[in-house]
């Protein structure tokens, strides 16, 4: 008997040492983070305080312990830090910085990666990265393109690239663009992008075909819409993902009537983070991607109550920084997306 209880207690222990937190990967757009001041080169002036938002001071330093306090709660669901946080609708390095020198973010010891993109309000996407996991190797912002509109600006695709645990990693967060015009009319610029993206993710596999791809933004479609199943070729069922394939683990989860932002009381589920297929069909001791929990889903929605708006017209909506010009105290207009990564 004693010497079962003995092996018992050494197969614990071993279970104990070995076993490894999963690693999580953050998608959030910020909805609007702009400092304080005029860029004379930026339509930014609304966001000043002499703008028809009267932004100043206090709803900045409002807006950013709003950030701080869902990245920590999402942090604090693991009891860990996420290893990379893709971020958009952010004016500049500066209010990233601000964003991850708070009190609760500032023991995660973020670096930062960021470039000005050519958008004409001045939004950006970027990275927050932990350099004690992630090792990065390099970075590059890529400019979004369209032959047949040769003078249309928008957001760059940001890429950064380096190893967890020794295994070859690429991220790429982008903002496609809007749906400005309507969605089937602007649809040509969001399928542009993803066959870019596309491109991008045949280039880099195809230099190192280890290299595990992650994929994430504001898409600005529906996990299910063209561009992202045939322009992405990303299916929503591991089982499905054939050689060459992204996997979108938010797929299955729109069909099942989740969403991160609402917009005419439907909800839509732009935020999606999506990998390639070597994060599938990993090999046994490799990285991967993993189900959520004991959930059935790969890709997860962070929510709380204090980030619902509950009263009035929007009531159930996220709980954003303004309705029009009228300050809310709010946190985003849409909901953070994450997935977990780990063997």
């Amino acid at each position: 008997m004693k010497k079962f209880l003995l092996t018992g207690f050494f197969a614990a222990l071993l279970v104990a040492c070995f076993a490894q937190k999963p690693y999580k990967v953050v998608f959030y757009n910020f909805e609007n983070l702009f400092d304080t001041l005029d860029d004379p080169d930026k339509y930014d002036e609304e966001f000043t305080p002499r703008g028809v938002k009267k932004w100043n001071t206090a709803k900045y330093n409002k807006k950013i312990a709003n950030l701080d306090r869902v990245l920590f709660d999402i942090a604090a669901e693991d009891r860990d830090f996420p290893v990379v946080i893709g971020v958009s609708e952010i004016e500049n390095r500066n209010v990233m910085e601000d964003v991850i020198a708070q009190e609760k973010l500032a023991h995660a010891n973020y670096r930062v990666v960021h470039y000005d993109s050519p958008d004409a309000r001045g939004v950006d996407v970027g990275f927050y990265y932990r350099p004690d996991i992630f090792k990065l190797e390099g970075s590059a912002a890529i400019p979004f393109y369209m032959p047949e509109l040769p003078d249309f600006k928008t957001r760059d695709f940001v890429t950064m690239w380096g190893t967890i645990e020794n295994e070859p990693f690429f991220f790429l967060v982008t903002h496609w663009p809007s749906r400005l015009g309507g969605k089937e009319a602007s649809a040509p610029k969001r399928m542009a992008a993803a066959r870019q993206v596309r491109a991008i993710v045949d280039s880099v596999q195809r230099a190192n075909p280890a290299t595990k791809v992650v994929v994430m933004g504001d898409l600005n479609d529906d996990a299910t819409d063209e561009s992202i199943v045939e322009g992405l070729r990303a299916r929503g069922r591991t089982w499905d993902v054939q050689p060459g394939d992204m996997f979108n683990p938010f797929i299955p989860m729109l069909k099942a009537g989740y969403g991160t932002l609402a917009y005419r009381d439907d909800w839509n589920l732009f935020d999606n983070i999506i990998v390639s297929d070597n994060l599938v069909d990993a090999c046994p001791g490799q990285l991967r991607i993993l189900p959520v929990g004991n959930s059935k889903f790969y890709g997860g929605i962070f929510r709380r109550p204090y980030m619902i708006q509950r009263e009035g017209q929007y009531k159930g909506y996220p709980l954003r920084t303004f309705v029009g010009n009228n300050f809310q105290g709010g946190f985003s207009d849409h909901f953070p997306v994450y997935i977990y990564i780990g063997k």
